[in-house]
């Protein structure tokens, strides 16, 4: 089955079990996925319909956060779980706002970095990192970081819709912590999670989750916010991706939302 892949695709990788990045790839429309991702993806739309619409309000919420940030003076990005690019990149919004942005991607799946390298190989404000989020001193030591992250300026570190992938044990709450002491005052923290809703059919996708190579850990509104400890929310604080600053032309949101965001400021002087 290899022989059939794109060359820039790893020889290694793992096709037997869907993968979270990949499924939310073929949702957003784009083309980076396989057959066992795209038979999740129809499993998961028969489970619960709504989910390609929770996906795609929660890549908007991520373009507003964006806009935001570069609005507010920022321009370096440091983009944790970024997933396989799709339309609306962290890279092209910034640079639009403000050409010079520097991003930094960084994710564990090698299809996303592998797909990252060969779309941003002739930028030179762009870079990507093959790095589990939760390796702080491997990600902030990495050479594209080095480069292009300057830590002792305003930054915005995203969590977009990663963290419901990383269990408790794993120690999320002390990875993002470093990040934000890591971040210099007036940086922004990023972030959207999936919550705890207590809807069964949202236990049936988690179940689904667990068989996949990205099982789920969903999480109450308190232990989703504790994750911007050391931040201070920005209007409107901690909301469903559809109350965050929403735009006049957004769509009407899916009933149930399932999706908190947020974005915090680190204080003090810059």
């Amino acid at each position: 089955m290899s022989t059939e892949l794109p060359e820039w695709v790893p020889a290694d990788i793992d096709l037997q079990r869907p993968n979270a990045a990949r499924v939310y790839d073929y949702l957003l429309g784009g083309a980076c996925n396989f057959e066992v991702d795209r038979r999740f993806a129809h499993k998961l739309l028969e489970t619960a319909p709504e989910s390609e619409a929770i996906l795609r309000h929660n890549r908007a919420f991520l373009g507003r956060a964006v806009r935001f940030c570069v609005e507010q003076g920022v321009r370096q990005f440091l983009d944790l779980g970024s997933g396989i690019p799709t339309v609306g990149n962290v890279h092209e919004i910034a640079q639009r706002g403000a050409p010079g942005c520097r991003v930094v991607y960084v994710d564990n799946e090698p299809i996303a970095v592998a797909h990252s390298e060969l779309m941003l190989e002739h930028d030179e404000n762009t870079g990507v990192v093959l790095a589990d989020l939760l390796d702080v001193d491997t990600v902030l030591g990495s050479e594209p970081v080095r480069q292009l992250i300057d830590f002792s300026r305003p930054v915005a570190v995203i969590l977009a819709a990663v963290l419901h992938f990383v269990p408790d044990e794993a120690g999320p709450h002390a990875a993002v912590a470093r990040y934000v002491e890591a971040m210099a005052p007036g940086s922004f923290l990023v972030l959207s999670h999936g919550a705890d809703t207590g809807q069964e059919r949202y236990r049936t996708v988690r179940r689904m989750y667990d068989q996949s190579s990205t099982p789920a850990a969903v999480r109450t509104r308190e232990q989703i916010e504790a994750f911007l400890t050391g931040t201070e929310l920005v209007e409107p604080g901690l909301v469903w991706t559809t109350h965050w600053r929403p735009e006049l032309a957004i769509r009407p949101a899916p009933e149930p939302e399932v999706i908190y965001a947020g974005v915090g400021r680190k204080p003090g002087v810059r």
